[in-house]
Parts: structure tokens; sequence; C-alpha cells
């Protein structure tokens, strides 16, 4: 059975993320911050729950060897915990922003390496965003082009670098970057714009899902590998 760790699972595309990962068989771990919201999503998805905030390191370590611990292996992470930071372009917020979206990658990846190392298939899939894009946001025909989050784009630029850096220093494992779609969520709500979460799910899930022969390195939506 797939051992699948979730970051910011409690909602979201991370949500319905572990709840299709779950449909197909994986052993799924629900990573939140908040202990009330995480055990409550776990419960109602039949998934297991482990308390995960990105941006604190001892957080991090416990909860990867906690799966560690009681199931020997990591085959899937999911990079799926962000925030827009959209209300103010100042230096506290972009530390936030960055700290979340960029730095948890790299708290998280580097806890989890040994027990990924230890799957016969390990894959990683980063939840990044086109808006890092210089070719979507320099493009007018792309909806990126119009949106006004200077730090989310920046920190989701990072995002999806250090999926590609991951996947040149780690050839064993698979790192992709996940552009899901406009997706309406609790942090696009004040945009009044997206499609579902599950819709925007089943893009992740594909890259979560690749077999042994699958890419590494890129950063793709439904219709397959994009520009960045």
């Amino acid at each position: 059975m797939t051992v699948t760790l979730i970051t910011g699972a409690n909602k979201g595309i991370g949500f319905e993320t572990a709840k299709q990962l779950l449909a197909q068989g994986h052993t799924v771990y629900i990573g939140a911050r908040d202990e009330e919201r995480g055990e409550k999503a776990a419960a109602a998805l039949g998934a297991r729950f482990v308390r995960l905030d990105v941006t604190d390191d001892a957080s991090v370590a416990d909860a990867l060897a906690t799966v560690g611990s009681a199931e020997g292996r990591l085959d899937v992470l999911v990079h799926n915990a962000g925030i827009l930071a959209g209300e103010a372009l100042d230096g506290p917020t972009a530390l936030r922003a960055f700290d979340t979206n960029a730095v948890g990658i790299v708290r998280v990846t580097e806890a989890a390496l040994p027990w990924l190392r230890k799957s016969s298939n390990p894959t990683v899939v980063t939840v990044s965003s086109s808006a890092g894009s210089f070719w979507a946001v320099t493009n007018p025909d792309r909806p990126e082009y119009q949106l006004p989050l200077a730090l989310y784009s920046a920190s989701k630029a990072a995002a999806t670098m250090l999926t590609v850096q991951y996947a040149k220093s780690q050839p064993g494992i698979r790192f992709n970057a996940v552009e899901p779609g406009t997706t309406a969520t609790d942090m696009t709500a004040a945009f009044g714009i997206g499609r579902s979460p599950a819709e925007s799910a089943e893009v992740v899930v594909r890259l979560a899902t690749l077999d042994g022969d699958g890419p590494t390195g890129t950063l793709q939506d439904e219709t397959g590998v994009l520009p960045f």
C-alpha cells in the first residue's frame, strides 16, 4: 500500500487530493497546523492525521518521524500548504509568504528524504502556480497576467525552482511541480473565481501516481508540461 503525506490537507485541494488518493488505496497522512481541524478532516476521510506546521522545524521533524516510524517509508509527498499573502507588500508579509510557500518545502523535503529513499517508487509533488511563471505573468492571454499578488507569485516561482533543483540533486526521486488551475478555495474567495477543488486535485493526483518511468523536474497542468 502506498504511503502518502499531504501538507495543508485539512481543506481545499489538499483535502480533495487526499480523498482521491484514499480511493486509489493509498494510506494517507493529512498534515495540518490546526490539530482540531486536521483531526476532523482525517476522520471525515478515513485518513490519518499528523500535526505539521511547515514553518516550524520541530513540528516538521516530529511529523516525519511519526510517519516514518509507523510506516517505515514514505512513497509520496505532496507539498500543498500555502498562503496567498495578499494583504500587504512589506517585509513581514514577504517573510511569511516565503517561509510558508518556499522555505517550508525545504524543511519538509529534507525531513522526508530519508524515508523517501526507502520507497521503491518515491514521488514528490509541489502544488505550485503558474503565477510564478515568467511566461504566464507576461502573457496577456493568461489569467496570471492580471493577478495582483507579487509575494504569492514570487514565492511560487521559488517553489517551482526548488522542485527543479531537487529533481536534479535527487535523481532517484521524482520531483514535479503542478499548476492545479484556478480553484475556488478559502484562499481565493475574495476573487470569486475558480473551479472546484476536486477538479484541480485530479491534476495533483496524476503526478502523485506516476510510475517509475514518469517525468521529473517539470511544471505541469492538466494539459502537460508548461513553460517556466
